[in-house]
This record gives structure tokens, sequence and C-alpha cells, in this order.
């Protein structure tokens, strides 16, 4: 139970519900149990007037018996079915309070661990798979919800339903008691030892459920490189393995589960037969009468689902422990990258120093960035060039706080942006990344999506900026397309265009461009930069690339290799070294790439 004492929390929020649905329950046992009370009357009454019905036979009281004792019958028997039906309705509002809590806390948990998942950095989400997560956030909260609802219910009325039972049968008569009771050690050793089982089992079958949910999505988003390849077999036969794995897994629990019910079963049967021959001698001998036989009988069966249901709550326990074990390893994770104590909001003027820093990617041990030191004063176009794995887009995650330096400090405007609130640091940066992310939405709120209270003017005005909105105007529905999911509706060269326009309609000081129009061609690519270059006529942008614009006047070109700055200076500066730059040059005139200068 420790996993799950993480879940008290919300018992203790939603305790008035919890608190009535413990009464109500009270309440329906407590009507139930006056049943076989009644009962017992009953047959008491039945055996001691029938040897006075017999005398009397054969007078005119006959009637007169008959007629009474009718009403009496009854009586017993509308009183044994109000109780009924108020031990139903009170049972009603047991469910209405617990399993409705139950939901609640399933909406607040899920809440919980997506609220999580949005504060934790970069670095979780690149060492854990998307079907792992959504597993978590689904399967696994689901069967933490059958344990703060079904087992909870399930689980108090056992207890009381016995408490309750077991103390009218001992005060009725404690030995026969006893010889009803007697074969319960055994099944608390049954249950204790399935338990153990069914916890084991339930952990592997969550891990596998996680892979085939990771499998799967996998497999819809990359399905284009499936079919190119001609993967679809070997796909199939992936998947196939991964679900013949959790099949078996989930065969062998429920095998496992099955061996709750006939366990209980005999035990149930071997205290029926123990109480009606201990029962029998009893009554035989005077001890007790045979209304106290039959309502031993009663209480007997009315222990039956409690007993039954100590596996079925055991199994549930074990399921949602295992699976709340899961969710904690993630809720228990401390973000890395957050707003540390006293951090401030700031207003971006536009400067941005990189001072001796240093920066190793964790989950790959990949030093990416080496001393580096740069300072961009407020208004200046800087571009960053160098070659894939040269460390360029380390420079944008660390400028926007993705991650941290392992040394070194990144300042703008003179301020360590880790004394800063991420909310005011990544509103005031205008981030527009390499890989292009649309989501299922329509195409102006994809653009908004940083600024959701722009209007439709600002947003056509972005689409203008960033030569796309002829493209979006000759859809039938113009802005309002849907776009499907990641943009799958697009060309590459929109969905960049687009996600170009989402960074300019935030207008702020500094902006960000990594590799962004790498799948446009040459006289969009034109346009865009001579839109830009008005653009950001007062504001400061780090451009990066691993090709040459020299259409655009940059007032510092940045080279990078290894991690390191290896040249530094304006076009004409870096020609005259004859270097790096120089050589790319040379090969994009020649056409080894496509180029694009004039």
């Amino acid at each position: 139970m420790k996993h799950l004492a993480t879940l008290n929390k919300y018992f203790i929020k939603y305790k008035w519900r919890f608190l009535t649905g413990l009464i109500c329950t009270v309440i329906s046992i407590v009507f139930s149990v006056f049943q076989p009370i009644m009962v017992r009357q009953i047959f008491d009454l039945l055996a001691q007037n029938l040897d006075n019905y017999r005398l009397i036979s054969d007078t005119g009281l006959k009637g007169f018996f008959r007629a009474e004792f009718s009403r009496v019958l009854a009586f017993y028997g509308i009183s044994i079915l109000l109780f009924a039906l108020l031990s139903g309705f009170f049972l009603y509002l047991q469910r209405q309070t617990l399993i409705v809590m139950s939901r609640y806390i399933e909406y607040d948990l899920k809440n919980e661990i997506y609220q999580h998942y949005q504060v934790l950095d970069l670095n979780f989400f690149k060492m854990h798979r998307t079907g792992d997560l959504m597993s978590r956030i689904t399967e696994d909260v689901s069967r933490v919800r059958m344990y703060v609802g079904p087992a909870i219910m399930y689980a108090t009325r056992t207890v009381f339903m016995i408490v309750i039972v077991v103390y009218l049968m001992i005060e009725v008569n404690p030995l026969l008691t006893l010889y009803t009771l007697s074969p319960l050690p055994l099944l608390a050793l049954i249950i204790y030892y399935v338990n153990r089982i069914i916890h084991r089992k339930s952990e592997r079958i969550q891990a596998q459920l996680s892979n085939i949910t990771s499998i799967a999505q996998e497999s819809y988003s990359g399905i284009r490189v499936i079919k190119s390849y001609i993967q679809e077999e070997g796909s199939i036969k992936h998947f196939e393995e991964a679900s013949e794995a959790y099949k078996e897994s989930s065969v062998s629990l429920a095998k496992t589960d099955a061996l709750f019910q006939p366990s209980m079963a005999l035990m149930i049967g071997l205290s029926v037969v123990l109480t009606i021959f201990a029962g029998g001698i009893q009554v035989i001998n005077g001890v007790i009468t045979v209304g106290n036989l039959a309502e031993f009988v009663i209480y007997v069966n009315m222990l039956m689902f409690p007993f039954f249901s100590i596996g079925m709550v055991a199994s549930m326990i074990q399921r949602a422990s295992a699976s709340q074990q899961r969710l904690n390893e993630f809720l228990q994770i401390e973000p890395q990258i957050k707003n540390p104590v006293g951090a401030r909001n700031i207003t971006i003027e536009g400067e941005v120093t990189f001072s001796n820093v240093s920066f190793t990617y964790p989950h790959t041990g990949i030093q990416a960035i080496k001393d580096f030191n740069l300072t961009i004063k407020p208004g200046q176009k800087i571009a960053v060039i160098g070659r894939t794995g040269s460390g360029k887009s380390t420079l944008a995650q660390l400028l926007i706080r993705m991650y941290d330096p392992q040394e070194g400090a990144v300042l703008i405007d003179g301020q360590d942006i880790r004394q800063v609130k991420l909310e005011s640091l990544r509103t005031q940066i205008s981030y527009v990344p390499q890989d292009v992310f649309l989501f299922s939405d329509t195409i102006a709120n994809n653009i908004r999506f940083g600024t959701p209270e722009a209007g439709i003017e600002a947003v056509q005005t972005a689409a203008r900026q960033a030569s796309v909105e002829r493209d979006i105007l000759g859809f039938k529905e113009g802005f309002d397309t849907l776009v499907g999911e990641r943009g799958v509706t697009l060309s590459g060269g929109q969905k960049q265009r687009i996600s170009i326009a989402r960074g300019l309609i935030k207008d702020p000081n500094l902006l960000v461009f990594d590799d962004c129009l790498s799948a446009v061609d040459a006289r969009t690519e034109k346009e865009i930069i001579g839109n830009l270059y008005a653009y950001l006529k007062d504001k400061t942008a780090i451009i990066i690339t691993h090709r040459i614009f020299a259409l655009f006047e940059f007032d510092k070109i940045i080279v990078l290799d290894d991690g390191r700055i290896v040249e530094t200076g304006t076009h004409e500066e870096l020609l005259s070294l004859n270097g790096y730059y120089t050589d790319l040059y040379a090969r994009q005139q020649s056409g080894e790439e496509e180029p694009l200068i004039e």
C-alpha cells in the first residue's frame, strides 16, 4: 500500500463524499442484517405455534388463529421487503458517493500527471517514449481509479458486513460461529499468496502495454517511412511479437485471478456444511432454535459476497499499486529547468551574451558546446553557420532555456536567464525551430498558437510576412483550413512558413530562426528574406543555418565547428580568411549545394 499512499490527499480533498459513502454503507448493512433476524423470528414463531394450531384444529378458534397468524406473517413479510428496499436505497447512495468520488479523483489525477508532463524538461521527453507516457496517463490511471472507487467501496462494505454479521453470530452462539468461520485462516493464506503473484504480473503487464502503445504510436507517425521502405510486414511482425508477449502475460494473470473464485467458493461451501452440521446437532440438543440455524445459514450466505470480494478487492489493489508505482516514478521526477526562488520578470531589449558556455547533452554524453563566448548587441543580426552536429541548434536551446549549461552562463540584457522566470523569458523570444510541428487545428490557430488573443488581421499580416498568405488563400477554407495531424496536409515549405508566421506574430525584440528555410525554394526564400529584413530592422535576430544568405546583411557571422567558434566576421571579412566559410561559399556558387546568393 506504500505506493497508493500518495492518493490519500485526494481522499482528504473529497472527505465529505468519502464519509457520506461510509455512512451509507453502514446504514445499508444494518437494514440488510435485520432480515435474517426477522426470518429467525418467523421460524421460531412457526415452531412455537405449530403444536398449538394442531390442538385447536378441531375447534372454532381455528379460523381466528389462522387469520391472526397470517397477519403476523404479513407484517414480517412487509417488514423484510421494506428493510430490503431501504438497504438497496442506501446501497445506491453508497455507489453515488464513492464511485462518483473515484471519477473526480481520476479527473484530478490525469490533470496532475498532464500538468507534471508540461513542466518536465526536454531531456525527460528524449529519454521516454511517447507511447509509455500515454499508457501511464490512460491505462495506469484507469487501474488506480478502480482502487479509489470500486475497491474502496467493496472493501468498506466487506469490513463492515463481516464485523456486524460476526458480532450478531457470536451473540447467538459463539461455538457455532467458530465452526462457521474456521475455514477463514486458510482463505487468508491463499489471498496473501495469490496477491504477491498478481502484483508481480501486473507490473510486467503494464510495462508490456506501454511498449505496445509506443510501437503503435511510432508506426502511425512514421507510416510514410514504413510504406516507402516496404516494411509493412516487418512492422506487423514487430507489433505481433509485442502483442503476443502481452497476451501471454494477461492470460497468466487471468489464470491466477481465476484461482480466487473456486478457492473462496470452496471455503464458503465448507462454512455452510459446517454450519448446518454443527447447528443441527445444537438444535437437537436444544442449545439453539431452528430459527437460529436458519439465521446462521442466511448470515453465511450474506458473508459470501464479502469473502468473494476480498479476492476481487485484493486483485484491484495489487493492480492499482503496480500502476501507481509507475505513475509515482514520473510524478517524483523534479524538472531540471524550473523557476528558481526569487526569479523575476524582465523586459528584453535584445542584448545576448554567451559567457564561457560549455554544454554536454545528459542523455547522450555528447559535448555540443565548448567554452563558447559571444556577445550580441541589441538590434544586431547574427548568422550562425556550421555543418551538422557543430552545435548550432544547441545555442538556440540554451537561449530559450530548454537546457542549462554545465559551465558558464547565458545572459540577456546582462541578467543570467537562470534567474529569470521561464514565462517571462520565453514569452519575449520568438523561436522558430528546425523541426516544424503543427497541431491538428486550423491554420489560423496554428499561427496564433503563442498569442491566442491575436485577431485575424494580425494572423494575416504574419502570414504575409512569412510569404505563405497566397498559399493559404488558395485553400478552399483559407485560414480556417484544418492542417491534419502534424500538418500532414501541407507541404514541407508551407509548414515551415506557417511556423515562421507563428514566430513573427509575437512581435518580440529577440528572434531565433533555427534553419527554418531548408524546405522552401530559392525564389520563396528570397521573398521571405526580403520581408524579414524589413521586419527585423530594430530587432535582435539570430539566424542559424548551414547555408549562406548573401542577400541578408548580417552584422556578424559566426562559423561553428565542433562546438567552438572557428571564424567570425562579416561576409567580406570571412571570405578574405579563405577558410571554412570561403569553402562553403565556393561550393554553393559551383552548385554543389543549392545557390542561395546573387
